[in-house]
């Protein structure tokens, strides 16, 4: 059973979730033969002050 985590900035809707969640099935499904019902995934959403990036903080958005 694979479990898939998606960690990235905060902000993405429920629907641009659901719509990546059925692409990583999809490619799971395709690629590894794995049955859908057996593809886990998590979003972890961080919060963009959480992040870092070459050494640095991101910044907030403009």
């Amino acid at each position: 059973m694979p479990v898939i985590t998606v960690e990235w900035i905060e902000g993405r809707t429920p629907q641009q979730k659901a719509q990546l969640a059925e692409a990583i099935t999809r490619a799971f499904v395709d690629v590894a033969k794995t049955p859908k019902e057996q593809v886990w995934i998590v979003f972890r959403d961080v919060k963009r002050s959480d992040w870092a990036m070459s050494g640095s903080l991101l910044q907030p958005p403009a």
